[in-house]
């Protein structure tokens, strides 16, 4: 009965997406808000329910590397990091086929395509049963928080069609690589780190000097709450959440979320995106946050504080 039941549920998402329509995706990362990404119509009801700015492209998500070569070009960088990655939190700029027939509004008139394999076998599944590719940024408000859990997309968009995938693993968006400039490029820091791409490659990354916005999460202001965030504090205000992380001696916050007592990056950066809802509230005037060390994912951490608290 309950993989009949699931298979009902299989066949609405993946009929309503057929028919242009929009479903909340879940991801390994966070979740999705989902379109066939070679339709105007579908990908301008993305841009319209999310209230998104339609030059802030979007990822095109595909079930394999071999799909994602009928969309754009691969170099040999692009073979070897989708070779080590994918399926997985990693998305790559690379030029656009021609013949690609992925929609403007998808690239934002660029002629690169940002791609990634999604490695959760919801996704996985939805993808292998289609011919084209989803366009799926996350399922939120532009600017808010992404969303972690199928109560968070459902809070934000009542009426969205949602798969349930339970918690996302990683939590945070997928590390984005640009690999049209004469090095490769980190546009967005995720959990792909840069140590694990330059192991890869062999070779040095190098700092963006491209000044498009090539992919989703280069806009100054993302992924925020709806109250001020302080960073790397070392005192508390009145009326002020705590996000914490690790052992510290911080004391009197009217409420305290810790990432991750253990001072586990990677669980911290599971957590974050849901911790900052439960933390976004009137009932606190901001949010103080702890320093989080800046190595490995911690960066991504630091990016999407960052850019939350702006």
């Amino acid at each position: 009965m309950k993989r009949l039941a699931q298979k009902t549920v299989i066949d609405k998402a993946l009929k309503t997406l057929r028919e242009g329509g929009l479903v909340g995706l879940p991801t390994e990362t966070v979740y999705g808000l989902a379109a066939n990404a070679l339709s105007d119509e579908a990908v301008a009801r993305i841009y319209a329910l999310k209230a998104r700015p339609q030059f802030n492209p979007l990822i095109a998500h595909v079930a394999s590397a071999e799909q994602a070569m009928m969309y754009v070009a691969f170099n040999d960088w692009a073979h070897k990091l989708a070779d080590a990655f994918w399926p997985g939190p990693l998305t790559l700029i690379l030029p656009k086929k021609k013949d690609s027939g992925v929609s403007l509004l998808t690239t934002a008139g660029l002629d690169t395509l940002a791609i990634r394999v999604p490695a959760h076998p919801i996704a996985q599944h939805i993808l292998k049963n289609l011919v084209f590719p989803l366009a799926a940024p996350s399922a939120n408000p532009s600017e808010s928080l992404s969303p972690t859990t199928m109560e968070h997309v459902q809070q934000a968009f009542p009426d969205l069609y949602v798969l349930n995938g339970g918690p996302c693993i990683v939590g945070l968006e997928s590390t984005i690589v640009d690999l049209t400039q004469k090095v490769p490029v980190i546009l967005r820091p995720g959990s792909v780190t840069l140590q694990e791409i330059e192991a890869v490659l062999g070779c040095q990354l190098g700092t963006n000097t491209d000044k498009t916005i090539k992919s989703p999460g280069q806009l100054k202001r993302h992924y925020a709450p709806s109250i001020p965030l302080r960073l790397n504090v070392t005192h508390l205000n009145p009326k002020e959440a705590l996000l914490s992380f690790g052992a510290h001696d911080l004391k009197g916050a009217i409420r305290e979320i810790n990432l991750s007592p253990q001072g586990d990056l990677q669980e911290a950066a599971a957590n974050l995106f849901a911790a900052l809802a439960k933390l976004d509230s009137s009932e606190y005037e901001s949010i103080a946050v702890l320093p989080i060390p800046p190595q490995g994912i911690g960066l991504a951490l630091n990016d999407r504080l960052k850019r939350a608290s702006s």
